[in-house]
């Protein structure tokens, strides 16, 4: 899900060695959506094995998840279940968006030009069920639980995390906020370093953290008010928002209008916007199904299990896997299988 509030929201740079044996819910689909789109050639195309087999979402998942495994972070992959029925829409506007992507990198690796190809060829990521099944694999190999959700991942990971099992949730996106995740964690699992958009400079991509309380209190605000906030500006559910309506004028209505939403989306004219009530888009966020009973269960690591994966199936570096798969052994030597199993 998408929403335009991250300009509102505080945040706060963290290091990863503060996370140290803490238990963290992935929300899985974003990440997985993050190594496609960030892990690639020169000219923007996805890393591929000799047979053409796309191999990016596999390299993140493991080289970034092992960085974490050795700092003694316990992960759990939440995976996409059903999606909301009011969610069609954004899913046909995201399918349009690649459409177009795949006709813009085409001309432009005809006009042979690497940055156009590189800019449009990021647009075209597509995470398929077979990578989904892949990545599952991978998890299962290296020991880490992994589960399905009824409906959206990030619902179930807030959930988790409402519950306290979890310390927060690691995603790109703030929208678990709205489900009432306790904290989400940033830029935990993906390249230290991000361009300026339309430069070649680059930036840092500290990993930071997002406290629910904290912002809530900050905007003065109730969790029901920051989902009619996202709805003024937009979600998956009601992709645009209302025209004209930006964060800070969001808010503004918000305190306004307090939780006496019925008048706040007719002075705001929803109906005018949606073919739909906005108690449809209210209540699929507040009222999201989730699984309230669950088993998740971390393991050892298989080392062979993963070597086949990736060594034999996706061409990665036998040296190199084994290096990798190395720091997970020693950290584990370091505080005890006990302590991290």
């Amino acid at each position: 899900m998408g929403t335009k509030l991250s300009n509102l929201l505080i945040t706060k740079e963290i290091t990863i060695n503060s996370l140290m044996n803490k238990k963290l819910a992935v929300d899985a689909y974003n990440q997985l959506y993050q190594y496609l789109s960030t892990i690639r050639q020169s000219d923007g195309s996805p890393l591929k094995n000799s047979k053409g087999k796309i191999t990016s979402h596999i390299s993140g998942l493991f080289f970034r998840t092992v960085n974490l495994m050795e700092k003694g972070i316990k992960l759990a992959f939440i995976y996409d279940g059903v999606a909301p029925d009011l969610k069609k829409k954004e899913k046909d506007r995201r399918r349009a968006i690649k459409e177009e992507a795949v006709k813009l990198y085409e001309k432009a690796t005809k006009d042979q030009d690497i940055e156009s190809m590189n800019k449009y060829a990021k647009r075209t990521s597509r995470l398929t069920s077979e990578m989904i099944e892949e990545s599952k694999e991978l998890l299962s190999a290296l020991g880490i639980p992994h589960f399905t959700a009824p409906s959206e991942g990030e619902a179930q990971a807030a959930y988790m995390v409402k519950k306290g099992e979890f310390y927060g949730i690691i995603s790109q996106d703030t929208d678990s906020l709205l489900f009432g995740a306790t904290r989400v964690i940033k830029n935990l699992t993906i390249s230290k370093k991000k361009r300026f958009p339309g430069s070649p400079a680059y930036k840092k991509n500290e990993p930071e953290i997002i406290n629910l309380k904290d912002n809530l209190n900050n905007l003065g605000i109730d969790i029901e008010q920051l989902i009619a906030l996202s709805m003024l500006v937009g979600t998956d559910f009601n992709i645009g928002g209302i025209k004209g309506i930006g964060p800070k004028k969001g808010i503004t209505l918000i305190k306004e209008y307090k939780n006496n939403f019925e008048e706040l989306f007719k002075e705001v004219k929803w109906n005018e916007y949606f073919d739909y009530p906005w108690t449809d888009v209210y209540y699929t966020i507040k009222n999201m199904p989730v699984q309230e009973e669950y088993s998740l269960k971390w393991n050892p690591p298989n080392i062979n299990k993963v070597k086949e994966i990736l060594v034999d199936k996706f061409e990665f570096s036998e040296n190199r896997i084994e290096s990798t798969i190395k720091k997970i052994n020693i950290s584990q030597s370091q505080k005890g299988l006990g302590d991290f199993f």
